[in-house]
């Protein structure tokens, strides 16, 4: 049984419920789109927002009603609307693995494949007249949006700090995890506190897990035997070559800044960076600040009742931070 699979356990029915609703919220009567949502659905990752969604619910209330499944179609309707919009952004052409929308379908079909989820999101939620589920998603994509510009932004200065970096990941990444948590607790009936306390949570979590996806850009990559420095190519600064540059010589800093800007196609030069980030303490830092989060995260949860989603929580916090990809 996978790590995944064991965290499931508690929320297994729920998740194969699931599964049949999320597809049959997806289906048009444009051939088209049926063929993109089939792609879409046929390559689906570990679907680990829904299992936030159910098992935030289901720690608080042992029984999963409506609200909790219509909560967990919503978000990823429109996790998966962005993921699409993304990669064009991007300009990536693969995504776990396999072919992107953007790589098979071009960006004119993408983009709008992107606002079909995002459309069939918001009628489900006001056609069922889950408004408070809607306000909540609906705050973690306008936040992913100011992420992703922000982003944008500081790359082309590449005048980064740490505390404009943990702004963006917190858009970027952590709003929506935090919005699966919220949506989980108020789906089950959670008074307003404790959804705020919920989503406090999920941000945490979700700020552990994009500190990991950067670690894991300076790491081993099991198939490929060395670090992919993918961040480096696409100029992102990311935690741990920020740290370094902080506390680097003038010299080193304009060195690595000008590999980073100029010369980020180079596999020589971006192996050099990478090694510079790893020998100057960049992923120890960067270790200890992900499982900062992590212990935030767990502190609130601590506070929750005792069952076996909680477990499992707890669990798939861990599983964030010690994931190999």
């Amino acid at each position: 049984m996978s790590a995944t699979d064991k965290i499931k356990a508690p929320i297994k029915a729920e998740m194969e419920k699931f599964e049949p609703l999320f597809r049959s919220s997806m289906q048009t009567k444009v051939p088209l789109l049926n063929v993109i949502m089939n792609y879409i659905l046929r390559n689906k990752g570990k679907q680990m927002r829904p299992m936030f969604v159910f098992l935030t619910s289901k720690m608080l209330k042992n029984k999963i009603d409506k609200p909790t499944y219509i909560a967990a179609s919503l978000i990823e309707l429109l996790h998966t609307a962005t993921l699409i919009h993304d990669d064009v952004v991007d300009e990536a052409y693969e995504r776990r693995g396999v072919f992107s929308i953007n790589a098979l379908w071009k960006s004119k079909i993408s983009v709008l494949a992107g606002d079909y989820l995002l459309s069939k999101g918001l009628l489900l939620a006001v056609d069922n007249n889950e408004y408070d589920l809607l306000k909540i998603v609906s705050v973690s994509v306008k936040e992913m949006s100011e992420g992703e510009l922000l982003q944008i932004q500081q790359s082309r200065k590449l005048s980064i700090t740490e505390d404009i970096y943990y702004d963006i990941i917190r858009k970027k990444t952590a709003a929506l995890i935090a919005a699966c948590a919220a949506c989980g607790a108020k789906s089950s009936g959670a008074d307003n506190e404790l959804v705020e306390k919920m989503r406090l949570f999920g941000e945490n979590v979700g700020m552990a897990f994009q500190i990991k996806d950067d670690l894991l850009d300076y790491q081993n990559n099991g198939s490929i035997g060395k670090p992919s420095g993918n961040d480096i190519k696409e100029k992102k600064l990311t935690l741990p070559i920020i740290h370094v540059l902080k506390n680097a010589s003038v010299y080193d800093r304009k060195k690595i800044l000008s590999i980073v800007k100029r010369h980020n196609k180079n596999k020589k030069k971006v192996q050099e960076v990478i090694n510079f980030v790893i020998e100057n303490g960049g992923l120890e830092y960067s270790t200890n600040k992900m499982h900062e989060y992590k212990s935030k995260a767990l502190d609130i949860l601590a506070e929750m009742p005792e069952n076996e989603s909680k477990k499992a929580l707890n669990e798939l916090v861990e599983y964030v931070v010690t994931r190999k990809k």
